[in-house]
């Protein structure tokens, strides 16, 4: 034991020097990571708030649709299911080239 402590004793100024630049590497790594988190937090702060803007805009659309007394939702709906009833009827008249109507 006499002989490590012996031994440890002249190397202590060394094993002091390599300690504090590790600390000092290690404080400065950990400050990019959080200066790197901070950065990616505020991004990604701004991107849900304009997220969330977006969504309150389409909210006061849609509260503005249905609290206007003008505008009657179930005519609507069934106004886009007799287009629809159209569309599938294939219903209409066949414009072809080759054949011209007759007056």
């Amino acid at each position: 034991m006499e002989g490590i402590l012996a031994l440890m004793i002249p190397l202590a100024p060394f094993i002091m020097v390599v300690a504090i630049v590790w600390m000092a590497n290690q404080r400065k790594l950990e400050e990019k990571r959080l200066s790197a988190t901070a950065a990616m937090t505020a991004e990604e702060a701004v991107r849900h708030a304009s997220r969330i803007s977006e969504l309150e805009d389409r909210i006061k659309v849609l509260e503005r649709i249905v609290t206007d007394s003008g505008y009657n939702v179930a005519t609507q709906i069934e106004a886009l299911r007799d287009t629809r009833r159209v569309d599938e009827d294939d219903s209409g008249v066949p414009l072809s080239m080759d054949r011209k109507e007759r007056v």
